[in-house]
């Protein structure tokens, strides 16, 4: 080809090209707009928005959604229960301030009620069979507004068996495994009827202990030592104060596991398998009844027999002694206990009330914020006040939402769960049945069942990569007395140094099984965390509120003793409600895995201390333990550092959706459904429950301290084995830390 034509070409190309550019440049209008998903994808947390939601934040609306809510006693399943679904599904689906969908979701669930015409209760039976004592089937009527209520629910022990032992009466603490054990060596208690007190162990393990010992009934109540600082007279105790009537009697799920009882891992559906009640497991198997301490009184103060310790006293009134059998020439003396028990079980449909509010961004994302809504009877307490404030927070999202001034970033899920309180039953069947779903896809769980205990400081208890984003939301609320923001309010109750933030700062606690939160935590591998308003510790050693599911637990009780003005409820709502928006909108998740190598580090420390030695001699080395937590501390912070260096956010979606995952991730990195056989749904190895007394990593100190105590091979080899356990999880979370296209 001749040269000419060729330069000719490469001439002609270029002014093409040159002309292209300046058309492109001078035809172009500089102040074109960027495209609307670009915004979207790259929209980060409106704090203006924060700020508008913590001032419509109402606790009037939060008071008189608890006058509804705490109106009728509402049981699962019963009328009460059933009224509430409606109510609150009419609130998610309203047209000016609902959701953008609401739905029951409908479970079938085996549970265990009273017969209302046969009351369950505690007699003195004399030789001859006279019965010269009755336990109250109920609650004293200090309130007709509250309690005159037919359906308030009598006193009972939820899965208790029916039945009518009778025995000597013997009293047995607080009925630990180590409480009938020190019992037994001065007393046969084979045959005998035992009397406990609320606190040290759970209600079923109560009686199962008691069982072991050849106990055939249990009687539990609740000691004025333990609930209201030692007060018992009626002077006392409400309504004069917040203090438990003698009368209250607590009711209960006495069970062990959560979740229905004969469905495990599948959602209790009309098709799904069951097994038989007889194979029901952690539940009582002697009947058991609760009384109120007034009938306690009466009881323990007649007991003969020697004195019980010093530890075992409590603020009766009288010298508690051991049993077996009332005073000679008391009142009693020669008579035996009986206890009556006469429930019944049958499976009942349920329902879970579900909202959301879609996201726009990463629908594909959830955020969840749960409250369950059945309570023993009133439960303006427990749970109404957490769904009080779950219905305000919905009420103005949902209206921003109809009005088109918001929507989030990420989809929110709420749920409100029925049947709680017979073991978590609600939210364990919603997350078995949308297993897969909710694992691969939510964030974060936000729980607030009791939002108000009382009203001096908030406590918040979670994982650690919830710890910041609670921080940041409590500093931005102010506490209604003093004028501090709820942060510096915090502090002042519950801190504790810290060596990530290198300062003081508030105490988190941790999560065990007590409420909703505990399926998505522990079976999930879900980062959760649960908040409320509490009580100052310095000024009452009360284990809970004193009305804990009680008849008195009313909206009288509420409004006079717990929340006058209800400006915690809306304090509690103002700070939930803010980490809700944070999570649900934030365009880097808000979780700092970093949080979690204080625990790390905390528990490898203690099992240094207390194990290296013995593990040495056995050739079980620790060291590879060490290492794994030095590699998730060098993984956290190296992704710490990248968060802190993203600048040009519009240019790097897909990175921050790949930190957003890791962030999301990591705390399923601790789940392994095979690390505990014998505790079903427990499968986190950093949160499974711990009976050793050595605070590391729960696996591994429970498999330790058997070990020690029986010195067999096979019980070292599972010491070793959890150690691998904890190893392998603590290398996942590292590795799901660590940038993500290497291996």
């Amino acid at each position: 080809m001749n040269v000419w034509k060729i330069v000719g070409g490469v001439f002609g190309g270029a002014v093409i090209l040159a002309i292209g550019l300046l058309i492109g440049h001078f035809g172009i209008s500089k102040n074109s707009a960027t495209p609307k998903w670009v915004d979207e994808l790259s929209q980060d947390i409106d704090e203006n928005f924060i700020k508008e939601f913590i001032k419509e934040v109402d606790n009037k609306a939060i008071e008189n959604n608890l006058k509804v809510l705490s109106k009728r006693p509402h049981m699962a399943t019963t009328d009460g229960d059933t009224e509430l679904v409606k109510w609150i599904l009419q609130r998610w689906t309203d047209k000016d301030s609902g959701l953008d969908e609401a739905k029951e979701e409908i479970y079938d669930v085996y549970l265990s009620f009273p017969d209302k015409n046969n009351p369950n209760n505690i007699k003195v039976l004399t030789p001859n069979g006279t019965n010269v004592f009755t336990s109250r089937f109920t609650e004293e009527n200090l309130n007709e507004n509250d309690q005159s209520d037919p359906e308030v629910t009598k006193p009972y022990a939820a899965y208790a068996p029916r039945g009518n032992p009778k025995g000597k009466l013997v009293y047995a603490n607080q009925g630990k495994m180590s409480d009938f054990e020190s019992l037994s060596k001065k007393i046969n208690l084979t045959g005998t009827i035992a009397i406990v007190r609320y606190g040290g162990a759970g209600r079923s393990t109560k009686a199962i202990n008691a069982h072991h010992f050849g106990v055939a009934g249990l009687i539990v109540y609740t000691d004025p030592k333990d609930i209201n600082d030692g007060n018992a007279d009626p002077s006392q105790t409400y309504p004069h104060s917040w203090y438990l009537p003698p009368s209250g009697v607590e009711r209960g799920a006495y069970t062990e596991d959560f979740g229905d009882l004969l469905t495990f891992f599948s959602p209790a559906k009309n098709y799904t398998y069951r097994i038989n009640e007889s194979d029901i497991k952690g539940i009582p198997p002697i009947p058991t009844q609760p009384i109120g301490f007034e009938d306690a009184k009466t009881l323990i103060c007649q007991l003969a027999g020697d004195d019980a310790p010093l530890d075992w006293q409590g603020s009766l009134g009288c010298q508690y002694k051991l049993g077996p059998g009332f005073l000679a020439g008391g009142i009693y003396t020669d008579s035996d206990v009986q206890v009556n028990v006469y429930n019944y079980a049958e499976v009942r449909p349920s329902a879970n009330v579900m909202g959301m509010i879609r996201g726009t961004v990463e629908p594909d994302r959830y955020i969840m914020y749960g409250n369950h809504r059945d309570s023993w009877v009133h439960g303006a307490i427990d749970p109404s006040s957490g769904t009080a404030v779950m219905l305000e927070i919905t009420r103005i999202l949902g209206t921003k939402v109809k009005q088109g001034k918001w929507r989030p970033r990420r989809t929110i899920i709420f749920g409100s769960w029925g049947a709680e309180e017979f073991g978590l039953i609600g939210s364990t069947e919603f997350a078995e049945e949308y297993y897969s779903k909710l694992r691969d896809r939510t964030a974060a769980y936000i729980n607030v069942d009791i939002s108000v205990f009382a009203n001096a400081t908030l406590r918040a208890q979670g994982t650690p990569p919830v710890q910041g984003v609670i921080f940041e939301a409590a500093k931005q609320v102010q506490t209604p007395v003093p004028s501090l923001s709820v942060y510096d309010n915090w502090i002042r109750h519950f801190n504790r140094s810290s060596t990530v933030y290198n300062k003081l700062i508030p105490q988190l606690g941790t999560l065990g099984a007590g409420s909703d939160y505990a399926p998505f935590l522990h079976y999930l591998g879900i980062s959760c965390m649960d908040l409320a308003y509490t009580y100052d510790r310095s000024k009452t050693s009360a284990r809970i509120y004193p009305a804990y599911h009680t008849a008195f637990d009313t909206f009288d009780y509420t409004a006079k003793h717990i929340d006058p003005g209800f400006t915690s409820h809306q304090a509690v709502a103002r700070t939930a409600g803010n980490v809700l928006l944070r999570l649900s909108d934030s365009l880097v998740l808000p979780l700092a895995p970093i949080d979690y190598w204080e625990t790390l580090e905390s528990y490898y420390n203690a099992a240094e201390s207390n194990m290296k030695a013995e593990l040495s001699n056995r050739k079980i080395p620790l060291e590879p333990l060490k290492t794994a937590v030095a590699r998730y501390k060098a993984a956290s912070d190296d992704l710490k550092r990248t968060i802190e260096n993203l600048k040009d956010t519009q240019t790097t979606p897909l990175k921050i959706r790949m930190i957003n995952d890791q962030l999301m991730l990591v705390e399923r990195a601790f789940i392994n459904h095979y690390a505990f056989q014998d505790l079903p749904y427990f499968s986190h190895v950093i949160w499974a429950p711990r009976t050793s007394s050595v605070p590391t990593f729960p696996g591994l100190a429970n498999a330790y301290s058997k070990a020690v105590s029986t010195g067999l091979l096979e019980d070292w080899n599972q010491v070793h084995h959890h150690l691998t356990i904890v190893i392998q999880a603590i290398d996942n979370a590292a590795s799901t830390l660590e940038t993500v296209a290497s291996i």
